[in-house]
């Protein structure tokens, strides 16, 4: 008798087990529900922001690390894996993801493949410069614009994984209220800049956003893509800018050759214009992950506070809440 209930108890854990581990892979069984949301993004800012309102109910992979041009960026074969494993995609659009775009269009119709920045209206955005029927994407140089991507992340999150979505809400109220300090901070010490110091000169057009923002002239060196070339008449012109306006500081930018600007530099200097490199930027691509200059606050306040103090401004050497490495 004992021998025969010891069996029943046997079998009976072995049912118990077995419907545990049948659950992993039915809609809607306990350990399926708990399991982490995989998402891939295709740039850091993005994967930041999956990041920050997912907390723990996802885990996000990046395709796009520091020092990476989106513009001319191409999936790879572990790429194309990551995306077609992943229960959500969530990419930039406005033609930012330039090469990769056709995939990324073709993967949408068979599961959740979310373009966020796309979701911004229309009439908040800037016209790109080579293609009429398209938009400057570098939407992130404004963290009052970036807010409304955060949305959409939100949003992505939440019609993905409807069981979170209080927490998704939470999360996201959090960081925009993160954000809307950013931005206060950032309006604050680019408003010490004296007004003909207002000159920002970069690699590519990357900053027009941060210009209409904060009334800064924006000039690159390059369009609004890393694709098109800067000639020599190109950097004649700028030297002829620089000198006239008296420009005595230029921007290298982390994603994109420093070549161009060096150039420019020398050019001036040859001209008996002295011009130095103000700092490095980040423009379409963050820090290093794990440090503060790898997330989007850090990001933005990096740059902000860099150029403040570059352009003759007024701004701490370690940014907004003093985590910056040190400018």
């Amino acid at each position: 008798m004992a021998e025969m209930v010891s069996k029943r108890r046997f079998f009976g854990a072995l049912g118990a087990a077995a419907l545990a581990v049948l659950a992993l892979g039915v809609p809607g069984g306990t350990a399926r529900a708990e399991a982490p949301l995989s998402v891939v993004a295709t740039t850091g800012m993005i994967a930041d922001a999956a990041r920050e309102i997912g907390g723990a109910h996802v885990t996000v992979k990046a395709l796009m690390g520091p020092g990476v041009d989106p513009h001319s960026y191409r999936q790879t074969r572990t790429d194309i894996v990551a995306l077609a494993n992943a229960d959500l995609v969530l990419w930039h659009g406005l033609y930012l993801e330039a090469q990769m775009e056709e995939f990324l269009l073709e993967l949408a119709e068979d599961g959740h493949v979310v373009a966020v920045a796309e979701a911004l209206p229309k009439d908040r955005l800037i016209g790109h410069d080579s293609y009429s029927d398209k938009f400057d994407p570098h939407v992130w140089m404004d963290p009052e614009l970036w807010a409304g991507v955060v949305v959409a992340v939100r949003d992505a999150l939440i019609a993905a994984r409807p069981d979170a979505e209080a927490d998704f809400r939470a999360s996201a109220e959090r960081h925009l209220a993160e954000l809307d300090g950013l931005a206060r901070y950032t309006r604050r010490i680019l408003a010490s800049v004296p007004e003909g110091n207002r000159v920002l000169l970069t690699s590519h057009d990357a900053f027009n956003y941060f210009g209409a923002a904060y009334d800064f002239e924006v000039v690159g060196i390059q369009g609004i893509s890393t694709e098109s070339e800067a000639g020599l008449k190109r950097i004649a012109e700028l030297v002829e800018l620089l000198v006239a306006r008296d420009i005595r500081a230029v921007f290298v930018e982390s994603s994109v050759s420093d070549r161009n600007i060096r150039a420019l530099a020398e050019g001036a200097s040859a001209a008996g214009h002295k011009v130095v490199i103000g700092g490095e930027l980040f423009s379409d691509a963050m820090g290093t992950p794990g440090t503060y200059e790898g997330t989007y606050l850090g990001m933005i306040d990096h740059n902000a506070t860099v150029i403040a103090r570059a352009l003759g401004g007024t701004a701490p050497d370690r940014g907004m809440q003093g985590k910056l490495a040190g400018i």
